[in-house]
């Protein structure tokens, strides 16, 4: 049974929302080993400069269904990492610059071509810039007498390329990522396969560019991975998130366009933007707040030690019922009492000290941990 929100959409919405959906799972799956390659920018690099290859091979063929342009903008993909590690390789300049001085270069060959050769053609700037998934149900195909949007058509296969070769390459792409000089020993081909990745980037890129545009095509390939990296450490889980991240981005980002009545590609990327600011602010470990709360706490457990120090060092002395005081904290270590009280409940739960009314004494515990702190043994 259709759940109810779906219930009240029209045909051509639902097929918006599940062209939405196969797109971000796609992206997002190759998006993935982007982001733990440091490679986040090159997806910026490689959906504008496949542009190159689409025009060359539509001016080969005259057809803007022909294959052949998938296997243009893939062959364009690769060319522009390899010129971009052949620019970092001379150490003359850094990756970044080597990307900024590429794609620019490529992308505008390819605008110029289409805006001199191909103006009358649905191949526009406008389309390659932004992209609009309210009218891909308009574009269909018959397949077995069921008419289907093409976005569909081309995505599900292509979504299906990305789940098969990250399934059948699991282990060479996981210990390339993380240790390519291991990899390379144990002759898995790294560097063959890092271009076969940044082919299958391109294809995945130039199959949405026409559903959603390049704009987006960069936001779901790498926002959904780079929120999922900040919750998890294991790499089947990290997949799993970023997709899982990716869909509900693309769902929430279209009943959010369709609230507000604006473009849909950009409420997407915007509800993209809002999945990773939470991401990034509510991490369970990497996350703003945890780390706010960590340093919190490395505050007090560092003043607990230093309290230790304190009390051992004045232990026994005739001055010690005053040193030893929590009433004498606030003025020799200059904690407020607030503080004070937090590092004194701290090391007393801890087992470190033992408190009496107003007097503070170690445990052995407590004195094991200041020789410690002392360096003593």
């Amino acid at each position: 049974m259709m759940p109810l929100g779906l219930a009240m959409l029209s045909q051509p919405q639902i097929e918006i929302i599940v062209i939405a959906v196969v797109v971000s799972a796609a992206c997002a799956l190759s998006g993935v080993f982007l982001v733990l390659k440091r490679l986040s920018l090159v997806s910026d690099a490689i959906s504008h400069s496949i542009l190159l290859g689409i025009v060359a091979v539509f001016f080969l063929t005259h057809d803007l269904a022909s294959p052949l342009l998938i296997v243009g903008a893939a062959a364009t993909g690769v060319l522009t990492v390899w010129l971009i590690e052949l620019l970092t390789r001379t150490r003359l300049i850094k990756e970044d610059a080597g990307i900024g001085l590429v794609f620019p270069v490529l992308f505008s060959i390819g605008v110029i071509l289409i805006s001199r050769y191909a103006g009358n053609v649905h191949l526009d700037v406008d389309a390659v810039l932004v992209g609009e998934i309210l009218y891909a149900p308009l574009d269909r195909v018959d397949i077995l007498g069921t008419s289907l949007p093409k976005s569909l058509v081309v995505m599900v296969p292509i979504l299906l390329i990305n789940i098969v070769f990250i399934t059948l390459f699991n282990k060479e792409l996981k210990l390339s990522t993380f240790d390519a000089g291991l990899a390379a020993a144990l002759g898995f081909m790294p560097a063959v396969l890092h271009y076969v990745l940044v082919a299958v980037v391109s294809v995945t890129a130039v199959g949405a560019f026409d559903a959603v545009g390049s704009i987006l095509v960069v936001a779901l390939m790498i926002v959904p991975a780079a929120a999922a990296y900040l919750l998890t450490d294991r790499l089947s889980v990290l997949i799993l998130l970023s997709v899982g991240i990716a869909a509900a981005c693309a769902v929430g980002g279209y009943f959010a366009a369709r609230a507000l009545d604006t473009n849909i590609a950009g409420a997407m990327a915007t509800v993209c933007g809002i999945a990773f600011a939470l991401s990034l602010t509510f991490a369970p470990r990497r996350g703003l707040l945890a780390q706010v709360l960590r340093r919190s706490r490395q505050r007090v457990e560092f003043a607990g030690q230093l309290l230790t120090v304190h009390l051992l060092q004045h232990e026994g002395e005739p001055s010690a019922e005053y040193e030893c005081s929590f009433d004498h904290l606030g003025e020799h270590m200059r904690w407020s009492d607030e503080f004070a009280a937090k590092v004194v409940a701290r090391v007393v739960q801890e087992g470190y000290i033992e408190r009496s009314g107003d007097r503070l004494e170690l445990t052995g515990l407590g004195r094991a941990v200041a020789d410690s702190a002392l360096g003593k043994s």
